[in-house]
């Protein structure tokens, strides 16, 4: 991703807490999966040039999922983990289809590479 020296937090929470953090800071109710907290945008963002920002993953949703979709938990969780970071580096699925697929490639392209080298 070209940031060889970039830092991460990687916060591993249950259902309760992401849905206060989901609520606190993006307005919207109940649990989520993942949600990324970037720190290289807004005013401050040169201050620490480096801090790529937070990842923040509940291990209570990730758990359903992997169950519901009939993979490995650590497989969902490395999904989310990749999620997570590629919004740290400006990736959206939200805002439009081109986004979203342009996110879920290179997404793809990570998990496979991180595959390869397991």
């Amino acid at each position: 991703m070209g940031s060889p020296d970039g830092e991460l937090s990687i916060v591993l929470l249950d259902d309760a807490a992401i849905a206060a953090i989901n609520r606190e800071y993006l307005n919207r109710s109940g649990p989520t999966n993942v949600i990324a907290f970037p720190m290289r945008e807004g005013p401050f963002s040169e201050i620490t040039p480096a801090l790529l920002g937070d990842v923040v993953i509940s291990m209570e949703t990730a758990a359903r999922e992997a169950e519901a979709a009939g993979i490995p938990m650590e497989t969902r969780f490395l999904e989310l983990l990749v999620h997570g970071i590629l919004h740290l580096f400006g990736f959206d699925h939200e805002t439009d289809p081109t986004n979203a697929r342009r996110m879920e490639q290179k997404s793809a392209e990570i998990l496979e590479h991180i595959h390869h080298n397991i």
